[in-house]
């Protein structure tokens, strides 16, 4: 990761296409050194060109400059969960299981942590979990020993027709399907929930995303890193411990992941909510949380 502190702009490079896109916005190498002669750009303008360019990147906000942006107007209007019926089924009791959720079978197609978190909740709960990623994919190392406990694992290349159709005949056994790829992605290739409620009546469709979704950034990428960045929390923890426990002089990361444990833990709620209706109405559902809401959540109660 980079963080400008003379323009204020942090960019998320967990990803090494993430950090590439920066880069050829930028016009430099990956040396910090590189990077920091090239930057002369208006702060707006560079976020939004990493944006197209298919980076991450977060313009360092005060807590007043989130609040007259348009985007945080909107995330504030939607619901911290939204719980949406979005087919006609029958109603499904839950299987009978030794726990909560025992024979639920949920696939997951999450990564980094809030959905992570998020389908680990629901195999702590003795769902069936099944992690679908790919080998093409970045691994993140240790990191995903922690959100994989209780979970299996398994490859598909979605970029293929083939794996498409054996993600289809898993969709049409399971219970759960969440996700958290980028806005647009997964429907493209045919696993958007409507499709996903046509395919398996009965499915409860589990989502998130960074920015909201109705407002003008409803389909930025985003992580809770960068939403702290834009929402005014590095601001408001100036001057208390940063994650090496020394006091931070400057806007800084906190030392946790607040929106993507909170997330992943309201996702899981609002599945269980969700199953719950299922049994007793019927009906496909989808639930959607989104991180700058529960970041603004966060801040209500502070």
């Amino acid at each position: 990761m980079y963080f400008l502190y003379y323009i204020k702009i942090y960019f998320h490079c967990y990803f090494p296409q993430h950090r590439d896109a920066a880069l050829k916005v930028l016009g430099a190498s990956d040396r910090s050194s590189a990077l920091a002669k090239t930057v002369a750009w208006d702060g707006v303008e560079l976020e939004s060109a990493i944006h197209d360019a298919g980076g991450v990147a977060g313009l360092v906000r005060t807590r007043e400059e989130w609040e007259s942006l348009e985007v945080c107007r909107v995330v504030r209007s939607e619901p911290i969960v939204e719980i949406t019926r979005i087919g006609d089924a029958p109603p499904e009791p839950l299987p009978q299981g030794g726990r909560p959720l025992g024979g639920v079978r949920v696939l997951d197609l999450t990564r980094i942590l809030a959905g992570p978190v998020c389908t680990r909740t629901l195999a702590e709960h003795g769902a069936e979990v099944l992690r679908i990623t790919g080998a093409h994919l970045p691994h993140l190392g240790s990191l995903e020993f922690d959100y994989g406990a209780g979970k299996r694992s398994a490859h598909l290349d979605l970029r293929t027709p083939e794996a498409c159709a054996r993600l289809a005949e898993l969709v049409r056994s399971g219970d759960v399907f969440c996700q958290s790829y980028r806005p647009g992605s997964l429907e493209r290739r045919g696993f958007g929930p409507q499709r996903l409620a046509e395919l398996r009546p009965g499915i409860i469709y589990v989502t998130l995303d960074a920015f909201g979704f109705t407002g003008p950034w409803k389909d930025r990428r985003g992580y809770d890193s960068v939403v702290q960045m834009m929402n005014g929390m590095t601001h408001g923890w100036a001057g208390h411990m940063d994650a090496r426990g020394a006091s931070a002089t400057a806007p800084t990361i906190l030392p946790s992941q607040p929106m993507d444990y909170g997330t992943g833990y309201l996702l899981a709620f609002g599945t269980m909510v969700a199953l719950a209706r299922r049994a007793t109405e019927g009906g496909s559902w989808q639930v959607r949380v989104s991180l700058a809401r529960v970041g603004e959540w966060i801040t209500d109660m502070g």
